[in-house]
């Protein structure tokens, strides 16, 4: 098994809220790969099985950080995306205007 695969696509599914069925169909649709066939995701976060590149680099699309964090080999963490989904634009303004004076 490589190491820490398994416990961090576990961990970066929860972080974004997500259900295993819901990152098999995200995956399906960025890279047309097919992981939700007898249950083999939850195998990717047990360390039972382990997923094809295809399925590594859909994830790494869809986590938005590297195949190598993924893989273990770097310990550099996605960056945190914040959902501005029915927000306006003034209101995503105001809340990048406090990002920026919080860096400062």
């Amino acid at each position: 098994m490589i190491k820490n695969l398994a416990g961090r696509l576990k961990e970066l599914r929860i972080q974004n809220k997500l259900t295993q069925k819901q990152v098999s169909e995200l995956t399906d649709r960025i890279g047309g790969s097919i992981m939700y066939e007898n249950d083999n995701f939850s195998g990717y976060e047990t360390g039972e099985r382990t997923p094809s590149a295809e399925i590594l680099l859909s994830l790494s699309y869809l986590y938005k950080c590297s195949t190598d964090y993924l893989l273990g080999k770097s310990n550099d963490m996605p960056a945190i995306l914040l959902d501005t989904n029915g927000l306006t634009p003034s209101q995503i303004k105001a809340i990048s205007a406090l990002i920026e004076s919080i860096r400062q």
